[in-house]
């Protein structure tokens, strides 16, 4: 079995520990899933329309708030029906009673079953009167009813459905992905007690760790288009949603870069309308503006069971799905907590098929298997207490192997841990570096690294799995790699990069890339959608960044000293992922990921986004590889 080591094989004394043993362009907040092609949408709504009676209220709220909320209820209902529910900030369209979805619940599979359906668009959003905040943080003790948040809206609503849906069964779930799953899950917090199961799915959890700041790096693309839409003020309530933002060219590399720094984005483009655009203009750091909003701490006094759902490929929400994970189950001991992660990207689980994304082909229909064999069963169970075996704690799906996998903890217990290090010519082996060494490159802010080769505006969904060999081949980014494996290697739980590095400047971002190099032999898949061949592919697996002003605490950014050796740790989330015999592990690391992530200047200034153009300069970084400064990749195999 071969040692970690680039280009040559060696004898490894702990390569043993590294064998598996078998074992088991749309906007995907907007919609959750697309009916099937064959069928145009209209008939789907009309078969809802013939099935389900319509019916559109006001719900008032303890503060007199009213919100309004739409109820599907079976014509022909034959049992008492449990409530299944979903707020959301995106609206309750199609608006009017003689209109209707295409679909009802969180996938077509529940259009036969006897359900009341409920939607609701949460304060302040399009038909629903009062204030809408963005991640409105949660009061954890209510003095009267002027204190509300968005637990005691859910808790309000439940207790009016309860009353006024004739024939229900007094069980009531609730669902929804991405912002609507953050609903869930402050929908969970002090549970109403006919609340029996919640699934949050990609739930927001911390916008400052989530979507828009990833260890304070802005996710530019990601941010500008979402807010472009979403942020656009209402003046009243209205049924219409705002309108799409024109950039005037199809290649987003070249609109970000000729837009300059950022404060340039309201001169240019949207000229102080976006209220919360501002407010994250001045709020670069972690401070208490973003500590508000995380909703994390207040997950307790959840009695409902919970299935918090999730994308490997989630380019927008994977913290959100592994915390609130992670705070549902350390903060509410005793209740049924489970996990679903499978190889989706943003929402994928609800709208695909699932066997593909981008490049990576996953061998089976998982978006179908979830809906069928998981996300039903799970409601199904619980809300009509159906005879029917409970979940694992963790259902995961194993890419790479591409199967789904059972374990009762997550991460799996049986997982041993393992550091890869960075060494001399690319190498990333099982034992430290012996000599005094380091790799640098200059990275210029005026040509960054592109985060994909494709020509778009927005953050493609694909770029999670893109292959990577395009960047490997810049001289601004660092690649390590393994020999080619003899056996199996499954990587299993977080994965922690902790380098050591230094820049001629006194600030930078530092990207960390996993990457699974298939063999220059590699045969392509039966995949008959695959659009390059898979030999020598550079697939990535996981990959996260770090603004280095805030390496060592989130809300109180520090200049780096120039040339000064100085540890870093970066959180790349966690993984579950079998590297094949014949493949690589490879590593890169690179400073600019444009326009994922907006160009760090380089030069500190106090709030990164009032920088100005003379700040952008190019700079010299190191990253070290010797005794002394071992930079190196934490992470847990399974055997």
């Amino acid at each position: 079995m071969p040692r970690f080591v680039a280009g040559f094989v060696m004898a490894s004394a702990i390569a043993a520990a590294l064998l598996l043993l078998p074992g088991c362009a749309d906007r995907p907040h907007l919609q959750a899933h697309t009916p099937a092609a064959s069928q145009p949408a209209a008939d789907h709504a009309r078969l809802v329309a013939e099935r389900f009676d319509k019916r559109e209220v006001r719900i008032p709220m303890r503060d007199g708030v009213k919100l309004f909320t739409t109820i599907f209820i079976p014509k022909n209902a034959t049992r008492p029906l449990p409530i299944l529910l979903k707020r959301t900030p995106y609206g309750c369209r199609p608006y009017g009673d003689a209109k209707f979805p295409d679909f009802l619940g969180p996938s077509p599979l529940f259009n036969d079953r006897d359900y009341a359906f409920v939607y609701q668009d949460v304060r302040g959003r399009f038909m629903s009167e009062g204030i809408f905040e963005n991640m409105r943080p949660h009061i954890d003790h209510k003095r009267d009813s002027r204190d509300i948040d968005e637990s005691t809206d859910t808790y309000d609503t439940i207790d009016w459905l309860l009353k006024n849906v004739k024939n229900n069964n007094g069980r009531v779930g609730m669902h929804g992905i991405s912002y609507p799953g953050f609903y869930c899950s402050a929908g969970m917090i002090d549970s109403h007690p006919a609340l029996v199961a919640s699934s949050p799915q990609a739930p927001v959890a911390d916008w400052w760790f989530d979507d828009f700041f990833h260890n304070g790096a802005f996710f530019l693309v990601h941010a500008f288009n979402f807010m472009a839409i979403f942020d656009q003020p209402r003046r009243g309530p209205t049924t219409e949603r705002g309108e799409d933002f024109k950039h005037g060219t199809p290649d987003g590399y070249a609109f970000f870069l000729n837009m300059g720094p950022l404060k340039n984005s309201n001169s240019r483009y949207f000229h102080n309308r976006m209220t919360f655009w501002n407010e994250m203009l001045d709020h670069p750091a972690y401070d208490p503006f973003w500590q508000a909003r995380n909703i994390l701490p207040h997950l307790r006094n959840i009695r409902c069971a919970v299935m918090t759902v999730g994308g490997w490929y989630d380019a927008e929400d994977l913290y959100g799905t592994f915390m609130t994970y992670r705070s549902i189950e350390k903060q509410n001991p005793g209740i049924a907590n489970t996990l679903v992660i499978g190889p989706w990207a943003h929402g994928g689980w609800a709208r695909s098929p699932g066997e593909r994304l981008g490049n990576a082909f996953f061998g089976d229909k998982t978006g179908d298997f979830y809906r069928r064999e998981i996300e039903l069963r799970f409601f199904e169970r619980l809300l009509r207490q159906a005879d029917d075996a409970d979940l694992p704690e963790a259902y995961v799906f194993e890419t790479g192997a591409n199967r789904w996998r059972k374990f009762d903890a997550w991460p799996p217990r049986q997982a041993q841990s393992l550091s890869m290090y960075l060494d001399d010519r690319g190498a990333l082996r099982d034992a430290q570096p012996a000599g005094a060494a380091f790799d640098e490159f200059i990275s210029d802010p005026a040509r960054p690294v592109p985060f994909t080769e494709e020509i778009r505006t927005e953050m493609t969904k694909e770029y999670m799995t893109d292959d990577q060999r395009f960047a490997s081949r810049r001289a601004d980014v660092l690649t390590y790699q393994t020999a080619p494996l003899t056996a199996d290697l499954t990587l299993a739980g977080p994965l922690d990069a902790d380098l050591w590095v230094s820049t001629s400047a006194s600030d930078a971002d530092w990207v960390v890339k996993l990457i699974d190099v298939y063999p220059d032999g590699a045969k392509d898949d039966h995949d008959a959608a695959r659009t390059r061949p898979l030999a020598g592919a550079q697939m990535m697996i996981r990959s996260e960044v770090l603004r280095g002003r805030y390496r060592n605490r989130p809300d109180a950014p520090e200049p780096m000293t120039p040339d000064e050796p100085t540890r870093i740790h970066i959180k790349l989330q966690d993984v579950l992922h079998t590297f094949r015999p014949g493949h690589r592990v490879m590593i890169q690391i690179q400073s600019t990921w444009f326009p994922l992530v907006d160009r760090n200047p380089q030069k500190y200034v106090p709030n990164i986004f009032m920088a100005d153009e003379a700040d952008f300069q190019p700079a010299t970084h190191r990253v070290y590889h010797e005794p002394a400064r071992a930079s190196r990749i934490e992470c847990a195999v399974l055997r």
